[in-house]
Parts: structure tokens; C-alpha cells; sequence
């Protein structure tokens, strides 16, 4: 009987843990929510990550206290689009987490759609001076000079990777942009937006390498990266990283996708490389072309900072 007992004894003691707790917290209120008129049919919303005892998964977006869009975490800014020019619009935003609870609402913030330009087909000129200033590991300060518009500039929109990251009224000549990853290299540019919609060209790249996690190795990525595009070809231009040996073989990818292996054998070619390859897409076709290396320890190395280039 004493040996049965213990045995039941033992048999109760190796159950299954306690199930844990359902959550039942919802996210905190997304902060600095700001909306901003681009044109006569567009306000650019964006806003402040919220935080949540396990994790944000989403945000929505509400005009008037009914929802217009849902997003992942990682998304803290759209464009409402469809506006009727000249009306004003109030915007919320709420955090939810994969339990779905769901945050109050953020404080409301209004902003009043452009009048209409339909004769306007003149876009902008380019910004120039494009400049970067690091501000930590994560986080860049852009600066400008301001665009000319045969009637005014209403927006300048910030493109990493020719996709737009980040958007500001036009009488503002400045952009913080968080986000980023440390020791990373980035490219970013700018385009001048009107009334109607006309955006201006690309202003030249300003390039920012992040600074490094403590203790993270140095950036190892190609530098002074350079793309142009001619009928049928393209040609890339850079310059390998100091890598401690001959650095022989490169990876180029497009779009983010990886497209060759550069191979130069033993005798890399002094100074910066050149490499040219074709194309046969329809002209207009963009490009965002990223290099890395490998190294001498067979590893390949960060990847380049990116540029865009357009089929001719």
C-alpha cells in the first residue's frame, strides 16, 4: 500500500504546466500623431509606437471615428487617399495586440485637404543639398534646401530604397527618420510634391551608415556605390571595402533579390570596380541595386547602401 501511494503521489506531481494567463491588457495609446495635407485628395497620417506587455501587432486608422485602414506594428505613418479637396478631417489611430485587445484612441488631430489644381501638370524641382546626420543607431536627421513650384510646394516625401518612408509639409525644409537598424547602410532621397500631385525628380542620395550596436564588428559594406543606366545595359560602379585582403567576389542584387555573383579570380581590379550588365525590361523600369562582398573569412559583408536607377 505505501509503494502504490507514492507512486500516485509521484504520477500527480508530473502534471502539465498551469496554462498561462490569457492577456487581457490592452496596448497603450499611440502617441505624436500628426496629419498632413499633401494635395487636394491625400493627408499623410503617422504617428509614435505604442508599447503592450507582450507586443503591438497592428494599428488602425480611423477618419471620423470610423476605421479606413489596418496596418502592421511596423507601420507608423500612411496616406488617406480619395479626400475631397478643401474639407477638413479628424484622425485617430489604435494599437491592438494579437489577443485583440485594443488601445483607447489617440488624441485626434485635424487637417484640411488643398484646393484643387487640375491645371496644374508642372511638377517641382528637385531638392537640393541633400544631407544625413546620424542620430544614433537608429534614428537620422535630413536636411534640404527647398524646391520651386510654379504655383507652391505643398509636401517633400522622403524615399529610402525608392520607397517613401516618410512625408513633411513643404514649408518644412527637415525630416527625422527612426527606425533604422544599427551599423546598417542607407540611401535616402527626396521629392518635392504640388497642390495636384506633380512630384518633382529624385534629389541627389545623401548616404548615412548607422552607427554600430556596442561591441557589433565594423560596417564591412562597398562604398561610393554609383549606377547609371544606358540603352539596354547597366553599369555599376563602386568601391570594395577594406576588407584586410583582395576582396574577389561581389554579390549584386535588385530589388532586393539576388541577381549574380561578381567574380574577378585571384587580381580584383585596383581602386573601384566597374561592372555592366544587361537589361531588356520596357524603359522607365527602376532598379534599387545593393552590392555586398565576401570576405576574406568566406562570409559575405554588409550589404551597400542602395541606388535607384530607371531603364532607358
Amino acid at each position: 500500500m505505501t509503494t502504490l501511494a507514492l507512486a500516485l503521489t509521484l504520477t500527480g506531481c508530473s502534471g502539465a504546466a498551469d496554462p498561462e494567463p490569457r492577456d487581457t491588457r490592452a496596448p497603450t495609446v499611440p502617441t505624436g500623431v500628426t496629419a498632413t495635407a499633401g494635395s487636394s485628395g491625400t493627408v499623410h497620417v503617422m504617428w509614435s509606437a505604442a508599447t503592450d506587455d507582450r507586443a503591438v501587432t497592428g494599428y488602425a486608422v480611423y477618419r471620423e471615428g470610423r476605421k479606413v485602414k489596418d496596418l502592421p506594428a511596423a507601420t507608423l505613418m500612411t496616406d488617406i487617399v480619395g479626400l475631397a479637396p478643401e474639407t477638413r478631417h479628424r484622425f485617430t489611430v489604435r494599437a491592438h495586440d494579437a489577443a485583440g485587445n485594443v488601445s483607447p484612441p489617440s488624441a485626434a488631430v485635424a487637417a484640411t485637404t488643398l484646393r484643387a489644381v487640375t491645371e496644374d501638370r508642372t511638377p517641382p524641382t528637385a531638392p537640393s543639398a541633400l544631407r544625413a546626420t546620424p542620430d544614433g543607431g537608429r534614428a537620422v536627421t535630413l536636411r534640404w534646401s527647398p524646391a520651386r513650384d510654379d504655383t507652391r510646394v505643398t509636401a517633400y516625401d522622403v524615399y529610402q530604397a525608392d520607397t517613401r518612408i516618410h512625408t513633411v509639409p513643404g514649408t518644412a525644409t527637415t525630416a527625422h527618420v527612426s527606425g533604422l537598424r544599427p551599423g546598417t547602410a542607407y540611401a535616402f532621397t527626396v521629392r518635392a510634391r504640388d497642390a495636384a500631385d506633380n512630384s518633382s525628380r529624385d534629389s541627389a542620395p545623401a548616404d548615412l551608415t548607422t552607427a554600430p550596436s556596442p561591441g557589433a564588428p565594423p560596417n564591412t559594406a562597398p562604398t561610393g556605390l554609383a549606377v547609371t543606366a544606358a540603352k539596354g545595359e547597366i553599369t555599376v560602379t563602386w568601391t570594395p571595402p577594406d576588407a584586410g585582403a583582395p576582396v574577389t567576389h561581389h554579390e549584386l542584387h535588385l530589388n532586393g533579390r539576388f541577381a549574380t555573383t561578381i567574380i574577378w579570380g585571384t587580381t580584383p581590379p585596383p581602386g573601384r570596380a566597374t561592372y555592366t550588365f544587361p537589361v531588356q525590361d520596357p524603359p522607365g523600369t527602376r532598379y534599387t541595386v545593393t552590392l555586398r562582398a565576401r570576405l576574406p573569412d568566406g562570409t559575405w559583408g554588409d550589404f551597400s547602401a542602395p541606388r535607384t536607377v530607371a531603364v532607358r
